[in-house]
């Protein structure tokens, strides 16, 4: 963890991928297996080895665990780390902290794939077959080993079953056809890919590349029809309708809520749930993993702190009063908005905390994404309409909502890598920003919406008034809602009349999961990691790309299920496939560049302006958290510093 920070683009968009055998630790193996012989561990699991309740830790660890050098200095064992989360759906709030265990991890410069679960890897010369060595020895939670097998169940029986997925997760699919994953031995494992896979040791560090070390065989696979022929009988007892929805009930997916609901679930975590996140739940609390597989550069077994609490709260006020007060010892999620900042700056010393900085990967900070696959005609013919989606957006008065919303901080944006990025697309970033009513309202009275009612308000083709609704989550992000109704208020200069949906995270996302809204806003992802997470430039994410979930199901699923979309769709997903595919940098840079010049030309969503810097809060005497990081979904800040190096000096 020696990295200097920096999530420069150049560096990210430059290098190489595929370097055949990649991925030695740092130090020599006799060292490292010193370590683990001569290690230490906490004083409650030492006083469990005393007492006959846990096996020594030599038998605990790997014979090659992971040696994590501390950010700033080694740590001390002890204490509860409080953080917040908001609701019932904030569960990626608990990922971002604990959910970092896959098979490879970011470095924390955001820049290259470092060994993990994986101790190495071989690539061949294709691109299309990854072989991973795992830690000989490493265990889940309930001390079970951990093994290849664990790798084919969670794939084969798993991520590639239809019944349990609609279809297999696009992080596991190339050339429109699945991985292959097998058994080499007890502790190898290949993947193999019907095309070259690129970005695919990338990809896994990522929280979506998390299913190959997701499910435990020993635990999952009685909830399996493969493997337990009674499996109806444990579904009539749960009071559910199918094997699928108890399996996930017991398991969980990468980001669902019953990931972190149930204390059963073998993980490979560093801490494991003892409260779980459940409906009603006031709080989350987590306990040390006994079997976690990393130590220390003096060999002490991490993680140092005892214990998580996540304390759920039902609003972001909550949240800033006990920022202010001390009672989060880091946070940065739903409290980092600028109109907070003077606030939490001027309560350092009281709180005993100092702020942070967060770099965005994000290219956005409010990204409209109107439903061109509605299930009403009238509206499904409004905003597929390009004309209409240009002149809503130079109906849209950014320079205003910068000033008052983001104090000066941003500039109009519509989407793409951001500036400096190697992939910067001029007119993709730039195109319909500047406020423009009168060319508004041209284009909006030649798309054939020149009939207006006795207010002012535009009209269907048939009469009826033009009317609705962009949902916002604002215990979210209570800065899109301020950014919704200037918008509100701007649009009305152009005989348009919307509602701003403010509505709980749940019913957002079930709203969009099933094709029932009308438009929803998000920060826009992709302006440092435009290879993953690429939503934004065509629909390619289940869940994100709003503006045409049943594309993007049609993407996914290989045309087998959703809504076939138009030909631009169908080239840029073609095309993006081709530049995950090749390993040489120029040429998926033109691929790239190709990909950008026809969502440009589609101009299927619409921005505001360009993501800000943030901040977040960090106990004083919480010690090796960085003093900068990434603010990213891809590197899922602040997991990819391990927190698990993570102490307190009181």
């Amino acid at each position: 963890m020696d990295e200097k920070l920096s999530a420069s683009p150049h560096v990210f968009a430059r290098r190489m991928v595929l370097k055949g055998l990649a991925g030695v630790a740092a130090m020599p193996l006799a060292v490292r297996l010193a370590y683990a012989q001569a290690g230490k561990e906490a004083p409650d699991l030492a006083q469990l080895v005393k007492d006959g309740k846990l096996p020594a830790l030599a038998d605990r660890l790997p014979a090659n665990p992971l040696v994590v050098q501390p950010l700033t200095k080694v740590g001390t064992y002890g204490g509860t780390l409080h953080r917040g989360l908001r609701g019932s759906s904030d569960h990626n709030g608990i990922l971002r902290v604990v959910g970092n265990q896959s098979l490879v991890r970011w470095d924390l410069g955001f820049t290259k794939a470092l060994p993990n679960l994986a101790e190495s890897w071989e690539v061949n010369p294709d691109g299309t077959e990854f072989v991973f060595h795992l830690r000989k020895g490493t265990k889940w939670s309930d001390g079970h080993p951990f093994t290849a097998d664990d790798i084919v169940f969670s794939i084969e029986d798993c991520a590639k079953n239809t019944e349990l997925y609609g279809s297999v997760p696009s992080q596991l699919t190339i050339a429109g056809k699945p991985v292959v994953v097998t058994k080499v031995d007890d502790f190898t494992v290949k993947f193999t890919f019907a095309a070259a896979y690129a970005t695919y040791l990338e990809t896994l560090a990522t929280p979506l590349g998390q299913h190959p070390t997701l499910f435990a065989k020993h635990y999952a696979s009685q909830f399996h029809p493969k493997y337990n022929d009674k499996v109806g009988d444990l579904v009539k007892q749960a009071n559910l309708q199918n094997w699928a929805d108890l399996f996930r009930a017991k398991n969980g997916d990468i980001e669902i809520p019953q990931r972190w609901g149930n204390p059963d679930k073998p993980t490979l975590d560093p801490w494991v749930v003892v409260e779980p996140y459940v409906g009603g739940a006031t709080r989350v609390v987590m306990k040390r993993n006994p079997y976690f597989w990393q130590v220390d550069t003096e060999g002490n077994q991490l993680p140092y702190i005892d214990e998580l609490y996540f304390g759920i709260s039902q609003d972001v006020e909550s949240l800033l009063l006990d920022a202010i007060s001390g009672k989060l010892d880091i946070q940065e999620r739903h409290i980092n908005l600028l109109q907070n900042k003077p606030t939490l700056s001027q309560n350092k010393e009281k709180g005993g905390y100092r702020l942070i900085e967060l770099e965005p990967s994000a290219a956005q900070q409010c990204q409209i994404y109107l439903n061109m696959c509605h299930k009403d005609p009238k509206l499904k013919a409004f905003f597929a309409n390009k004309e209409v989606r240009q002149a809503l957006s130079l109906g849209i008065d950014r320079g205003e909502i910068i000033e008052l919303v983001y104090f000066g901080q941003s500039e109009p944006y519509q989407a793409g890598p951001r500036p400096g990025h190697p992939w910067y697309h001029e007119t993709l970033a730039r195109q319909f920003t500047d406020f423009d009513a009168d060319q508004a309202n041209a284009l909006l009275d030649k798309a054939g919406y020149d009939k207006k009612d006795a207010d002012g308000f535009r009209q269907h083709p048939d009469g009826s008034k033009i009317f609705f609704s962009i949902d916002v989550i604002p215990t979210l992000y209570a800065d899109l809602v301020d950014v919704l109704e200037l918008v509100k208020r701007h649009w009305v200069g152009i005989g348009i009349d919307i509602k701003v949906n403010t509505i709980e995270r749940a019913l957002y996302y079930t709203r969009g999961d099933s094709n029932d809204h009308d438009a929803q806003v998000w920060p826009g992802p992709g302006g440092l990691d435009p290879m993953f997470d690429p939503r934004d430039f065509f629909a390619q994410h289940p869940q994100g790309s709003r503006y045409a979930i049943p594309w993007t199901l049609w993407y996914v699923s290989n045309g087998q299920s959703g809504e076939e979309p138009p030909e631009s769709q169908k080239q840029r997903m073609k095309l993006f496939d081709e530049a995950r595919s090749t390993s040489d940098l120029d040429k998926r840079a033109a691929t790239m560049k190709q990909l950008l010049d026809l969502t440009a030309e589609a101009f299927e969503t619409v921005g505001i302006c360009l993501a800000v810097n943030s901040f977040g809060v960090v106990k004083t005497n919480l010690i090796n958290a960085p003093e900068k990081e990434p603010d990213s979904w891809t590197w899922p800040n602040p997991g990819p510093a391990m927190p698990q190096q993570f102490f307190f000096t009181s």
